[in-house]
């Protein structure tokens, strides 16, 4: 399948422009002007145009890629691909649970939200603001995941989201039927091998074990969409990590 790559230089709603150097001349960019105070607003901006090129991209018959800074921008692509009537599994390879409510969150930090948010739980600002349906809890894999708060935690036991706690376990288990959506979350992987992480977490799986899972999913022929939470391009180990992350990804979309 045919790939149109769309790159959203931001992390929430500041932007990113160290991510810019990796774009080729063929990829979209998804670079709008921001407007207002609130935070949820000028990310819905961001979101909102993300969303329509997801739903392009499916309808010109390619597979949308999506690199952004952070793991918001999947709600503007979920948006789009429910914009052409694909209600894929989402497939979420995180060290984090990103699964936190208002409620639960300890450093009210949106970006430790958006899975929640996916699912219908919590804050709804951004979702209803790309007029995204909430996912089935049923049809959303939290791989990894190995570093939850304690109240994030037992949202995500008390859930009917499956959560893999060893990316490995994919390779034994029989796929979802039907379209799959892979979120790459970088920071999945472990901080000695990717070190540009905002937030790293120790003991992730390895670049060969994430390969490897990868190739898995790629030769089910089901990924209908794929989307990256980049590095952080200011920070020391960039070029290693860059390198690493963007290998992996090609092992996605070959």
């Amino acid at each position: 399948m045919n790939n149109h790559f769309i790159l959203t230089p931001y992390f929430l709603d500041e932007p990113v422009s160290g991510l810019l150097s990796i774009a080729k001349s063929d990829w979209e960019l998804n670079e709008p002007t921001l407007t207002g105070e609130d935070k949820q607003q000028r990310m819905t901006l961001i979101h909102q145009p993300l969303a329509t090129a997801v739903s392009n991209t499916i309808q010109s018959g390619k597979r949308p890629v999506s690199i952004a800074g952070d793991c918001c921008t999947t709600i503007g692509v979920v948006a789009g691909l429910q914009q052409t009537g694909i209600n894929p599994t989402l497939i979420w390879f995180d060290a984090h649970g990103d699964f936190n409510t208002w409620e639960t969150t300890p450093s009210k930090f949106l970006g430790g939200m958006p899975l929640a948010m996916l699912v219908g739980k919590g804050e709804m600002t951004m979702m209803n603001g790309v007029q995204a349906n909430p996912l089935p809890e049923n049809q959303v894999i939290l791989t990894d995941g190995r570093d939850l708060d304690p109240g994030e935690k037992v949202l995500v036991d008390e859930s009917n989201v499956l959560h893999v706690t060893d990316p490995v376990k994919l390779l034994e288990m029989p796929l979802p039927d039907g379209p799959l959506y892979i979120h790459f979350d970088a920071d999945i992987l472990d901080p000695a091998d990717a070190p540009a992480m905002n937030y790293p977490a120790p003991g992730g799986p390895s670049p060969k074990v994430m390969q490897q899972v990868f190739e898995h999913l790629a030769k089910s022929g089901q990924v209908a969409a794929i989307s990256v939470s980049a590095w952080n391009p200011e920070m020391e180990g960039n070029g290693r990590s860059q390198t690493l992350i963007l290998d992996l990804l090609k092992t996605l979309y070959q």
